[in-house]
């Protein structure tokens, strides 16, 4: 079955591979997320957990961002609005 894999695996396993333009591109991201995300929920791996960090910088790069940059908006909002250190669970009165 075709999927998005990061850029050595055809080098390493074979088969073909071709670029694929921005918007399939960011569609095939949104995918991998959904997957690689899964894949952490159902093992826990910290492998997985590092998947889902290279497709956010993927996408943070689609969409103009270095990996510095988003930290620093990820760090603005920690500060404006808190992080999880907390381990909150909040109920809405």
């Amino acid at each position: 079955m075709p999927k998005l894999v990061r850029d050595r695996i055809p080098e390493l396993f074979g088969g073909q591979a071709t670029p694929l333009p921005e918007a399939a591109f960011r569609a095939a991201l949104h995918e991998k997320l959904q997957e690689e995300v899964t894949e952490y929920l159902e093992s826990g791996e910290v492998e997985e957990l590092a998947d889902v960090l290279e497709v956010i910088f993927a996408l943070a790069e689609l969409d103009g961002l270095t990996p510095a940059e988003l930290e620093k908006a990820r760090a603005a909002k920690a500060q404006a609005r808190g992080a999880f250190v907390r381990r909150l669970w909040w109920t809405p009165t």
